[in-house]
């Protein structure tokens, strides 16, 4: 297996909600020292690491130097600028020819600050390939707050639904869609490069407010590709995590503090095996 996957990490955007923090926070630590923002095991790193063994490319844009200097002494690391930050479809964009001249097979894709995903986790969704052209890794939360659902039947994903959609659907309805989306998945090479095309040709404007000033722009969705390849006769698949905390992102200070506290368990339960 790991002579034929390669991973693509999106590190580019600039984590506003990290109140405090100016840095990327893909390189905030895990093991802290006197405070949280200063210490050891960048997230980064720990996503890196867990990883399946292969090439990997990380998107980067704000920041990106320190991306560079803190994994670029790495093996099998390249970087796909971001130019502009418009969404997660907009980072595997980004990385078309990182997909193009890799000869692997499949291709992991998965967010830069969701850093407490197992390394057996990335296997099993590499192992649903062989049934499906994409495999998107989703959980069962305690509360779905805003994520993206998915609706399922059976085996296979038919669709991911964006919070302030399916936040509008009556409440029996909300009801059925209990797996949501952790932003991770697996997906075929051949059916990436041929469905990246249409993803590209379907952007969707959204409207943000960025330095007190609304704004109007286009993005692209990676969950959109869910929706073109079931229009093309292609199967999605899932896998489910077993705790919804290792698929959790670390975007505010709150997230980052635990996700330290349960690295730190992790370390001292495997230290004593």
């Amino acid at each position: 297996m790991e002579n034929n996957v390669a991973s693509i990490i999106m590190a580019a955007g600039r984590g506003s909600r990290m109140q405090g923090y100016t840095g990327n926070k893909t390189l905030l630590p895990l093991e802290p020292t006197n405070e949280p923002f200063v210490g050891k095991r960048p997230i980064l790193i720990n996503i890196i690491q867990n990883l399946p063994q292969g090439p990997k490319a990380i998107v980067v844009h704000h920041k990106k130097e320190d991306i560079i200097k803190a994994v670029g002494n790495l093996k099998d690391i390249s970087f796909c600028h971001q130019e502009v930050l418009n969404g997660t479809g907009g980072a595997l964009l980004a990385a078309k020819n990182f997909v193009v001249n890799t000869h692997c097979h499949s291709f992991v894709v998965t967010m830069g600050d969701v850093p407490l995903v197992h390394p057996t986790t990335y296997e099993k969704l590499i192992e649903g390939l062989y049934n499906a052209s994409m495999v998107v890794l989703a959980f069962r939360p305690v509360s779905k707050r805003q994520y993206g659902v998915l609706k399922v039947s059976g085996e296979h994903v038919i669709e991911i639904i964006e919070w302030k959609y399916w936040s509008n659907m009556p409440l029996e309805e909300q009801k059925k869609l209990e797996l949501c989306n952790s932003g991770i998945y697996a997906m075929k090479k051949t059916d990436l490069l041929e469905d990246l095309p249409l993803l590209e040709k379907n952007p969707h404007l959204v409207e943000k407010e960025i330095d007190g000033k609304r704004v109007q722009f286009h993005e692209f969705f990676i969950t959109d590709l869910v929706t073109i390849m079931n229009n093309r006769g292609k199967k999605v698949g899932y896998i489910i995590a077993e705790e919804e905390h290792e698929v959790m992102g670390v975007d505010d200070l709150e997230s980052l503090l635990l996700a330290q506290k349960i690295f730190s368990y992790s370390k001292s339960k495997n230290s004593l095996r």
